[in-house]
């Protein structure tokens, strides 16, 4: 049902007539278990009111995004993000509640001559509370941070994938790969921490392809604020893919909501203006075609378009990290045909053996071949 609302963090947000059309609606069907209310937050105070007149559970936005959160969180950063979400709430509740009352039925405002009342004891446990999972996840982040340097180093290039909320990112990377362990799920937030996975494209030049949390329109903002670790990724990356499921009724607008959130991510603008989109599941859009130089058509699901998208990347790969494709002349007898398969992608090998020598085509960073230059002097 769509109604006017009051002022939505105000008690309450229903005038009374409203309020009891909807009462009598809910109260006579048995159908209805639950309420949804298309808000960010509620008050506390509302959400209990509202329970109280309906008889059942009443959830906003933040609430049922969270839940789904919670049930999605499968590894330690992921569920200390959650966590770290849910305290506002926490707060919420205990500000509401009010101290407990005693044994007798009064209120006990002190608790075993601590000087502090209950409600003080609970506010500083949660603050303890917030205080070291920020600890830990600043500890998660500098581990990420070292990986990432790491990576960069042996100089994989890094090429993000994200998108709308259950637009197929997981499946078009599994095609991509053709990891087994890459499990996609038909469900929103399946992905809640960054995840990579190898590949590599028509000259045989490894990747790594960043599997990243779904993005949602009006995502609650204590809840992006929570995650923006785990998108810290992003821009660090080489490349973004930004898949779109060109099948969704709502498709134009899941685009503007993902690029706002990029936006809001502060991203590099060389990084946002060479983003490839990826159209998925055209296979369910008969005749669709994409518009732009850096749009391709593609069914992860089929495998329709793979090998004219791997192709895209390629070129944008080689650009965004300064590789070239060179065909090198190297000594058969020492050790630079070795170091070029160690160092660079080595795509096709001449061999003269009568000369001792062969011609090598590789790509290859800028900086790695300058380090070829210097070991190996013409």
């Amino acid at each position: 049902m769509v109604l006017p609302t009051k002022t939505p963090d105000r008690k309450l947000i229903f005038g009374k007539e409203t309020l009891e059309h909807l009462t009598e609606k809910i109260r006579g069907s048995k159908e209805i278990t639950a309420v949804f209310l298309n808000v960010e937050r509620m008050a506390t105070p509302t959400k209990k009111e509202l329970e109280a007149a309906w008889g059942m559970r009443v959830f906003d936005r933040f609430t049922v995004v969270l839940h789904i959160f919670r049930g999605n969180a499968r590894t330690r950063e992921a569920r200390l993000q959650v966590a770290l979400a849910e305290l506002p709430l926490l707060r919420s509740h205990l500000k509401n509640n009010g101290a407990p009352l005693d044994g007798r039925g009064r209120g006990s405002r002190y608790i075993m001559g601590s000087g502090e009342s209950f409600l003080q004891v609970q506010q500083r446990l949660l603050k303890d509370k917030e205080a070291k999972i920020r600890r830990a996840l600043e500890r998660l982040r500098r581990k990420r941070l070292l990986l990432g340097r790491q990576r960069r180093r042996r100089e994989f290039p890094v090429i993000s994938v994200l998108g709308y909320t259950n637009c197929g990112k997981t499946t078009l990377i599994k095609a991509l790969t053709g990891d087994a362990a890459v499990q996609p799920r038909d469900q929103l937030f399946a992905t809640l921490d960054v995840t990579a996975h190898a590949g590599s494209l028509p000259s045989r030049l490894t990747v790594i392809y960043m599997d990243t949390i779904g993005f949602l329109s009006q995502l609650p903002h204590s809840l992006i604020e929570s995650f923006s670790a785990t998108l810290e990724d992003v821009a660090h990356s080489d490349l973004l893919i930004h898949v779109r499921d060109v099948s969704h009724p709502d498709t134009e607008q899941q685009k503007a909501s993902v690029l706002s959130a990029l936006r809001g991510l502060r991203l590099p603008a060389a990084l946002l203006d060479s983003m490839v989109e990826v159209h998925n599941k055209v296979d369910l859009v008969p005749g669709h075609s994409p518009v732009g130089p850096h749009a391709v058509a593609v069914s992860a699901l089929l495998g329709l378009g793979l090998e004219e998208l791997k192709a895209k990347l390629e070129d944008a790969v080689l650009r965004a990290t300064g590789r070239r494709a060179l065909t090198l002349r190297v000594q058969l007898a020492g050790a630079q045909l070795s170091w070029l398969h160690r160092e660079a992608t080595v795509q096709a090998l001449d061999v003269m053996p009568e000369a001792g020598v062969a011609d090598v085509k590789v790509i290859i960073s800028n900086s790695a071949y300058g380090k070829f230059r210097k070991l190996f002097p013409e």
